[in-house]
């Protein structure tokens, strides 16, 4: 597989869904999501270039490395054709990775993504990048979550421990400085998201306070919006019940519209 980037990969059913968390977490954030799904699931979980064991990958940062790496990751596994998740950072991952190569897209799920609207909270992303002991990130934890969130103690541990390889701190606050400079995000031009042909589906919480949920307004007619209320910018670990549903219902999508038409022309 491609050097340096590392994914958790399990199951083995025939529908490859690929997960990208947000900036500052790693492939372990997702495992509530992935035990919510069918057990024959087949997941491939990744740390995203510049975190957790991606650490060392080349020139870490930017969301189009980290699109290319795994997309050339996936192509090392000759997975042909994928269904993408992706929170926040994660996000604006998968979308240029749909972007880039459509053809090897299935479907689209984003959760608070970025790259969708300028605005974002440089200062806190900033804070929660040098976050150095468990007390600290879990204060910035509660702050980017939603006003009935549960006790997030085992996201606290995972991203505590993450933390404490070497250089992965400095790193974190490397690319939050670029990503929050001016306190404002790169935006991906809408006109190329209108451009999707394949199912996208969004879930936005309405107490965000990283990436505001008016920002999914000016989205393309043909994303689906999923508005989840009092629940904030960590949709993964606040929701995995409703964020596996979610991604069933959207990687479905597409079968359940074929087997419309084919009953449609039988009748």
């Amino acid at each position: 597989m491609t050097a340096s980037l590392f994914a958790a990969e399990q199951g083995v059913g025939s529908k490859a869904i690929v997960l990208l968390h947000g900036f500052g977490g790693c492939h372990d954030v997702w495992r509530e999501v992935i035990s919510s799904l069918a057990p024959a699931t087949h997941t491939l979980a990744y740390d995203l270039p510049g975190h957790g064991l991606s650490l060392d990958f080349p020139a870490a940062g930017p969301a189009k490395v980290a699109a290319r790496a795994v997309l050339a990751d996936l192509s090392e596994r000759r997975l042909r054709r994928v269904h993408l998740v992706g929170h926040s950072m994660g996000g604006a991952v998968a979308t240029l990775m749909a972007l880039a190569e459509p053809g090897k897209v299935a479907s689209l799920t984003l959760l608070a993504p970025g790259g969708i609207g300028q605005e974002i909270n440089g200062p806190l992303l900033r804070r929660y990048a040098g976050a150095a002991d468990r007390s600290e990130i879990r204060f910035c934890l509660a702050a980017m979550s939603g006003p009935s969130a549960r006790p997030l103690d085992h996201t606290v541990d995972i991203l505590w421990e993450m933390r404490g390889r070497p250089g992965q701190l400095e790193k974190l606050v490397e690319i939050a400085a670029a990503m929050t400079k001016d306190d404002r995000q790169g935006v991906i031009p809408h006109d190329r998201l209108d451009g999707l042909n394949i199912p996208v589906m969004v879930a936005w919480g309405t107490d965000d306070a990283v990436l505001p949920f008016t920002q999914a307004h000016d989205l393309p007619a043909h994303f689906h919006v999923h508005h989840v209320l009092e629940a904030g910018h960590m949709l993964a670990e606040e929701a995995p019940g409703l964020v596996a549903e979610i991604i069933r219902r959207n990687t479905n999508r597409r079968a359940r519209l074929h087997r419309q038409k084919f009953a449609a022309a039988a009748s």
